[in-house]
């Protein structure tokens, strides 16, 4: 099952995606977007161009497991891509992804690879997309239902 996952942030989003099978998780890209429309009018282009089965949405849940106003916007926005795209929703806690994506990032550097801060920057949210996506095709990050994150 191809699965899309999407990173939201207010300025970029960050977008990875799944093979057929289900199994291994590749950034895809990273979206400059001005408001959560425009975020959504670009994630259904690539919804239409990739195919996916269902949509998984990193949810940045606080370090000590509470819920702030990020984690309510990431649910609602997701509700509201569901609707438009007609594709089953899942929720994932994200909150290291970035973290990792950093590390991933630093990781290829060191193995010869030269990333320009810019660059770094620009691929960072797409890397933390497919984190997240990965630990949840592995089973390491169950999806969560809205419900359990109070909204």
């Amino acid at each position: 099952m191809r699965t899309l996952a999407i990173d939201l942030g207010t300025r970029r989003v960050g977008l990875a995606l799944s093979d057929e099978g289900g199994r291994f998780a590749t950034p895809l890209d990273v979206l400059q977007v001005a408001s959560p429309a425009h975020a959504r009018e670009q994630i259904l282009k690539v919804i239409d161009r990739e195919g996916p089965e269902r949509l998984v949405v990193g949810v940045p849940i606080n370090m000590d497991g509470t819920v702030g106003p990020a984690v309510r916007g990431a649910v609602v926005f997701g509700r509201e891509l569901g609707a438009a795209s007609g594709k089953p929703v899942l929720y994932v806690d994200e909150r290291l992804s970035s973290f990792e994506a950093g590390q991933t990032l630093a990781g290829r550097r060191k193995a010869g690879e030269h990333l320009t801060r810019q660059r770094k920057k620009e691929r960072l949210d797409a890397v933390a997309a497919a984190s997240f996506l990965q630990g949840f095709l592995d089973g390491k990050l169950p999806a969560i239902e809205a419900s359990q994150l109070g909204v």
